[in-house]
């Protein structure tokens, strides 16, 4: 009997660790200085509440074009997203991406709220560019993905592209700590998987099949969940690598659906 109620208060007591603990395992939060984005061509800023603001990463399309606005992994930050936005750029597609509160260079604390008021912040911008809203094509890897598919299921953006989606952070949670309660712990939930069949814009999902950190069947899962979507998996891509492996023919892909939306 002892050992079972010392085994017990030993599992509350991880339970309550993982739940005071979770926001800095799903949000790594790398972070830079300032800096290191002043003075560099295309980046700025976009107010939030409270007196904060985020960093953007801004390059206008050409008249006519869409304009990708892409939400970034949780191991990443707007630095990151140079490369992305100039070989885009050159497909002839305008991009913008944000950064989250507390990455980066940005003050405040990630969390899911935070995320969404940044996404939204980001697409005001965009609204006061002159962008319509027939022009947006939201864009998300990994973590971002679950930002980009609240933001169509508000209803925004004209098209979406998923880069290695999850189905839920519950269902990441299970995975990964399949003996802890998930979806009672879980605070930032992302449910990609229940808000898929509200969003009838077309929807390209891509995602490797090595992937090591969010299984290629969440993605194929979540794209069976959209009433409009075409899922591409890449056979030796893993998680971090879905778009450099074979990079310049997956960006191509990327950029063509932006432009026809097929």
């Amino acid at each position: 009997m002892a050992f079972l109620i010392v085994t017990g208060m030993l599992y509350f007591a991880l339970c309550a660790l993982m739940f005071a603990a979770q926001r800095s395992l799903i949000y790594p939060a790398p972070r830079s200085e300032p800096e290191a984005l002043r003075g560099l061509p295309g980046f700025g800023q976009v107010p939030l509440a409270a007196g904060l603001s985020v960093d953007t990463f801004y390059l206008p399309a050409p008249p006519g074009a869409p304009t990708v606005l892409h939400f970034h992994g949780n191991g990443e930050q707007l630095l990151h997203q140079r490369q992305l936005g100039q070989l885009l750029g050159d497909a002839g597609v305008g991009f913008l991406a944000v950064e989250y509160p507390g990455y980066g260079a940005s003050r405040g604390s990630p969390s899911e709220a935070g995320l969404y008021a940044a996404a939204e912040a980001a697409l005001q911008f965009l609204s006061a560019q002159g962008v319509k809203p027939d022009e947006v094509v939201l864009s998300g890897r990994s973590l971002g993905t679950g930002v980009a598919v609240e933001m169509a299921r508000r209803g925004y953006g004209a098209r979406m592209v998923l880069v290695a989606p999850y189905t839920s952070m519950v269902a990441m949670g299970q995975r990964l700590l399949p003996f802890l309660p998930a979806t009672l712990l879980v605070r930032d939930r992302f449910e990609s998987l229940a808000k898929a069949p509200g969003i009838s814009i077309p929807v390209l999902v891509i995602h490797g099949e090595q992937d090591e950190v969010v299984p290629v069947d969440m993605g194929r899962t979540l794209g069976q969940r959209f009433p409009h979507a075409t899922v591409v998996t890449v056979p030796d891509a893993g998680h971090n690598d879905v778009l450099e492996q074979d990079g310049l023919k997956e960006f191509a892909r990327l950029a063509t659906f932006a432009l026809d939306g097929t």
